[in-house]
């Protein structure tokens, strides 16, 4: 009887031992075997205790593995300016509202994910800073790209949406035009351009923007041949800031935000 006895209260002293390296572990163990009253009891429960630490211990070490990946798939550019560079173009100002989407601190407005009607930014600081210098830059080897639409407002998107689909239908307006709250213009990172449709296309300025934009902080945030990812047909002339390790990454993969994040772009 002793021996059974200094036998269960060896086991039960295992389990509290097995159970201090995982809290949740421990506790599930606990309230699923209950007090040992034999020793075949308590080894089945030291059993099951070492059994989910194992597994989440496997579980976790794929995680931080995933994770690792997941930081070094799109690696910063070796070509990226660094912080502190005259070059660096540093991320836009976030803002804390209730109603943003953020990912890794970059804001995101697209057809899945929309802004709240009272947000208005107005054009971001850097943003604008980044242009003008992107388009001293492009002056400087000839070429005219100016600012002919940036930072628009709810009601103001609104009424330019609402416009396009009496034109033109409501299916064929949202390839080209996006609905009020789902515009990247409300965000204040958007840019559109010189002139703002497909002659603009094939342009010397165009081609040098989609060149040349990373180098300033900007995407082009409609490219080519994604429309299905996007929600949006190619617009040569729309340019999304996102501050230089971003851009640089983006540029160089070919990605879309979309892709990047791995997110939809569709209307609920």
């Amino acid at each position: 009887m002793k021996r059974s006895l200094f036998i269960t209260a060896a086991l039960a002293a295992i389990i509290t031992c097995t159970s201090c390296g995982n809290d949740t572990v421990g506790k599930s163990v606990n309230s699923s075997s209950g007090p040992a009253s034999t020793t075949e009891a308590a080894a089945e429960t030291t059993a099951a205790g070492t059994t989910a630490n194992e597994t989440t211990a496997e579980a976790a070490t794929e995680e931080q593995t995933e994770s690792v990946q997941e930081n070094t798939q799109h690696p910063i550019s070796a070509d990226a300016p660094a912080e502190g560079d005259p070059d660096y173009a540093p991320k836009p100002q976030q803002y804390d509202i209730e109603g943003l989407k953020y990912i890794d601190g970059t804001l995101i407005a697209n057809k899945t994910y929309s802004l709240p009607s009272d947000f208005n930014p107005g054009l971001d600081p850097l943003c604008e800073s980044q242009f003008y210098k992107l388009s001293e830059a492009a002056a400087a080897e000839g070429l005219s790209i100016y600012l002919s639409s940036g930072f628009r407002s709810y009601d103001y998107q609104a009424q330019i949406y609402s416009n396009y689909v009496e034109w033109n239908g409501q299916e064929q307006a949202d390839t080209f035009s996006a609905r009020p709250g789902h515009s990247e213009h409300q965000s204040g990172l958007a840019i559109d351009v010189n002139q703002i449709d497909d002659t603009f296309i094939g342009t010397p300025e165009a081609i040098w923007l989609e060149e040349h934009c990373h180098e300033f902080g900007f995407i082009l945030r409609y490219p080519r041949g994604k429309q299905d990812i996007t929600g949006y047909k190619y617009e040569s002339w729309h340019i999304r800031y996102v501050g230089t390790d971003l851009a640089y990454i983006i540029h160089e993969t070919g990605l879309t935000l979309e892709e990047y994040f791995g997110i939809d772009s569709e209307y609920q």
